[in-house]
């Protein structure tokens, strides 16, 4: 028999299971769905959990913001370009869920070059072993041009984009972000930093030109900032400059001001960083606001994240407007 003394446990209090609270049940578990199923009931089946229902409150936090006139501003990396997403993203612009979009100067890139080119994003390994990468000749010329006329025309540099994509009206440009802005009359803003993209590499890029047009950006920008109170703003795939961009444009909306707040912050990324993390959804709705963080692939879950949107929309929307009818 053993020296030491064990515990009595014939003495432990027990609680009553219908008294306890837990964090699982019958009413928040997903549900099969049938081959027919339509995207809204395919929403609704999912679980009443962590990500699937912080995905369904987010798209609801966007379908009221569009539905109050709030701002809805989306920052973006290339990769949604690149994996497929321009349509999609296209709709959400034209249908009134993006009130500001924000690139860096790839997404710019890549957003030209599928408006002329109908494809984009070369094999960096197999560019970089020749010192080809990046080497491509239209590319550059189409941007310096575009640059030029926004420089000469007193725009910024996506509104210049979006316009010279628009007037020149290229195959592709039905799939143009960018272009989809500029003749939506939604500010569309590049930020780009020197030295990082491959335009960068030609003897044609002007550094004065290209830093003057985005830095007249980064004041657009800001201004759309100071109207987030209420709204959404959206990191898709930007892991330092965007953020950053947005810590530095918050800054100068709350300075210039007073108070901005009371928003929603998510973030999308295949795996997290501390940047978007801290400057997007932790900091900047530290006194008020929530912030949203979620991991997965942008060609499923930007996707997923429309259809939840639209999904949300017609049901506040119509909500709202049975509301009003019974009140009249």
């Amino acid at each position: 028999m053993s020296k030491y003394k064990k515990i009595d446990i014939s003495r432990v209090r027990t609680t009553k299971a219908a008294t306890r609270k837990t964090k699982a049940e019958i009413a928040k578990m997903g549900r099969p769905t049938k081959p027919t199923v339509a995207i809204s009931e395919f929403l609704e089946s999912l679980p009443d959990y962590l990500k699937a229902s912080d995905l369904r409150t987010v798209a609801a936090s966007i379908a009221e913001a569009r539905l109050k006139g709030r701002a809805i501003v989306w920052m973006m990396g290339a990769h949604p370009i690149k994996v497929g997403l321009s349509s999609i993203l296209v709709d959400l612009i034209e249908n009134g869920f993006v009130s500001h979009l924000a690139l860096n100067g790839a997404g710019a890139i890549h957003d030209l070059e599928m408006a002329f080119l109908g494809r984009t994003s070369e094999e960096v390994s197999e560019g970089l072993a020749d010192g080809t990468f990046g080497m491509v000749e239209e590319t550059p010329g189409l941007l310096f041009e575009a640059a030029r006329l926004a420089s000469s025309q007193g725009l910024g540099l996506g509104e210049g984009i979006g316009k010279f994509i628009v007037e020149r009206a290229p195959e592709y440009a039905p799939y143009s972000v960018l272009g989809a802005c500029y003749a939506g009359g939604i500010p569309a803003t590049i930020h780009v930093a020197i030295g990082t993209d491959t335009i960068c590499q030609h003897p044609g890029f002007d550094g004065a030109v290209f830093g003057k047009l985005s830095h007249d950006d980064f004041l657009i920008y800001s201004e759309s900032i100071s109207r987030l109170a209420g709204g959404v703003i959206l990191n898709i795939g930007s892991a330092v400059i965007l953020p950053e961009v947005f810590l530095k444009g918050l800054s100068v909306a709350r300075n210039i001001v007073g108070d901005v707040d009371n928003f929603t912050a998510v973030n999308f990324d295949m795996i997290q960083h501390y940047r978007p993390n801290t400057n997007v959804i932790t900091r900047p709705v530290a006194d008020s606001g929530k912030g949203y963080s979620f991991t997965g692939h942008h060609e499923l879950m930007i996707p997923l994240l429309a259809a939840a949107i639209k999904e949300k929309y017609t049901k506040i929307a119509a909500s709202s407007d049975s509301g009003s009818a019974g009140r009249e």
